[in-house]
C-alpha cells in the first residue's frame, strides 16, 4: 500500500510542529522552507488538519501552528485515515469472478491489520528522538525571525 503525498505532507507538518518545544509555534513558510514543499499544498493541509483538531492555528501577529492535542492523543492511524481517500487496494465490482473470489476478503484483512499497526503508534512515539529531529530541521528560529526572513526575500530588503 503507498500512501499518497496528502498523507505525507499531513505527516510532515505534524511532525514538524511536534517537535517544538511546548508553547513554541510554526509557521506554514518555516515548514515549507524544511521540506521544500509549496507553500499552497500546505496551506491547503494545514487547514484540513486544523478542522479536524489536529493541528490549533493561532491568528495575527506572532501567530502560527500548534498540535490540536497532546501528541500522545494522536495515532498514526488517525492521521493516515483521515487523509486517505480510501482503503480498497483493488476494484472488483466490475470483475466477473467478484461473486466467487475470496481476494477482496483477504485484502480487506490485509488492509485492517495494517491501519491497526498504525493505530499502536502515536505522534509521540515518532517524536522519541525530537532532539535530532530538531537538528535535522536545522534547529528553530524564534517565529519572530522567520517571518523577517520570509519578509525580506519577499520584500528584497532589511526590515530588521
Amino acid at each position: 500500500m503507498q500512501l499518497t503525498r496528502y498523507t505525507d505532507y499531513a505527516v510532515r507538518v505534524l511532525l514538524h510542529v511536534g517537535a517544538r518545544d511546548e508553547g513554541s509555534l510554526s509557521s506554514i513558510s518555516e515548514i515549507a522552507d524544511v521540506y521544500d514543499i509549496s507553500r499552497n499544498h500546505l496551506m491547503k493541509v494545514v487547514q484540513d488538519l486544523g478542522q479536524a483538531g489536529f493541528l490549533t492555528t493561532v491568528r495575527g501577529r506572532g501567530g502560527g501552528l500548534k498540535l490540536g492535542r497532546a501528541a500522545d492523543e494522536i495515532t498514526i492511524g488517525q492521521i493516515v485515515r483521515h487523509t486517505e481517500a480510501g482503503f480498497d487496494l483493488v476494484d472488483c465490482s466490475s470483475c466477473i469472478i467478484a461473486p466467487a473470489c475470496s481476494l477482496p476478503k483477504i485484502l480487506n484483512e490485509a488492509t485492517a491489520a495494517f491501519l491497526q499497526v498504525l493505530d499502536c503508534y502515536t505522534l509521540a512515539d515518532v517524536l522519541s528522538r525530537r532532539a535530532d529531529l530538531r537538528g535535522l530541521f536545522g534547529g528553530f528560529q524564534p517565529l519572530k525571525k522567520t517571518i523577517r526572513k520570509v519578509t525580506e526575500d519577499v520584500v528584497g530588503e532589511d526590515v530588521g
